[in-house]
């Protein structure tokens, strides 16, 4: 039998998603629903936010409001699909849209790590070119940064999806999860896959990182510059870039936790899972929301021209 005959044997997949108890699932249905619903308020909140107020019409702001979309689009492509299967019990995936949502998670993910590294460099051109930063970091600058990201994660998606569709799978079809994660999709595959699971630690986990070194390293060095240099505006200047290395942590440890190891399953793997892909989109939007001083003032400015125009309707 050939490769093709293989590949078209499985039809679906069967996800055993976070538990088994029925009475836990519906906990978590309650659980993660709120968290959805906080995740899309916030994260809208930011961009409408962004676009509305003229004062956020910078560099910095901008991309922050990509990073909201990209949140918002991540946690969309899994948390539905993690609620019907606690509110339905359906535990089933064709092959086909098991694809297609790798192909999307890896696309945005891929795309959100290159965006960091752009916020990145907005902050380093902010803190050792001040007077210039506005030329350096302009309109096509900033929209650049946003196409090379977007670039970035769907040629990152699209090798990791090729590697998958090269393997044959012939059962079983069973996942101990509640999406189609990669690792987890290889391992069914009827032939060894050593090969394809070092090139996926390499193309994902390695690349994760280093661009996670990469970052902190940038952050220490702009901290440093920020600490020694920089008198006026030092307070925000530290808490923009705490925020920002906040935000890098928690996007890069889980990943790399899942990603940048060999495929072996891990007790914590399913709450890791949760948390990247679940609370850390929820918890980006809190963090940027939270502990910036210009973000409250800016949605408080909103709320009340929102309330303004609506009292203005009513007379």
């Amino acid at each position: 039998m050939d490769q093709q005959n293989f590949t078209t044997t499985v039809t679906e997949f069967v996800l055993l998603g976070l538990t088994q108890s029925r009475e836990l699932e519906n906990f978590f249905f309650i659980i993660f629903f709120i968290v959805y619903v906080a995740t899309c308020l916030g994260n809208f909140t930011i961009i409408i936010t962004v676009i509305a107020d003229h004062r956020l019409h910078t560099p910095m702001y901008f991309l922050l409001a990509n990073l909201a979309f990209l949140d918002v689009s991540d946690t969309s492509i899994n948390t539905p699909r993690l609620l019907w299967g606690l509110l339905s019990q359906c535990k089933t995936i064709s092959f086909k849209q098991c694809i297609l949502q790798r192909f999307s998670f890896l696309f945005i993910g891929g795309t959100t790590v290159f965006l960091l590294v752009g916020m990145a460099v907005d902050r380093y051109v902010a803190i050792y070119k001040p007077l210039r930063y506005l030329i350096i970091m302009n309109q096509g600058v900033c929209v650049g940064i946003v196409a090379l990201a977007w670039l970035g994660g769907l040629a990152h998606s699209a090798v990791q999806i090729g590697l998958i569709l090269q393997l044959p799978y012939c059962g079983p079809n069973v996942l101990d999860n509640f999406y189609c994660d990669v690792p987890q999709v290889i391992k069914l595959a009827c032939t060894d896959t050593h090969v394809v699971e070092l090139q996926m630690v390499f193309n994902g986990g390695v690349l994760l990182v280093l661009v996670f070194i990469i970052l902190l390293i940038s952050y220490a060095v702009i901290l440093v510059k920020i600490r020694i240099h920089v008198t006026d505006g030092k307070r925000k200047a530290l808490s923009t870039c705490g925020t920002q290395i906040t935000v890098v942590c928690l996007i890069f440890i889980p990943t790399i936790f899942i990603y940048a190891r060999p495929f072996k399953k891990f007790a914590l793997d399913k709450v890791v899972s949760v948390i990247y892909t679940v609370i850390t989109p929820m918890l980006n939007s809190m963090i940027y929301t939270l502990r910036n001083a210009e973000m409250k003032k800016a949605i408080k400015r909103l709320v009340s021209r929102i309330l303004f125009s609506g009292r203005k309707l009513k007379t």
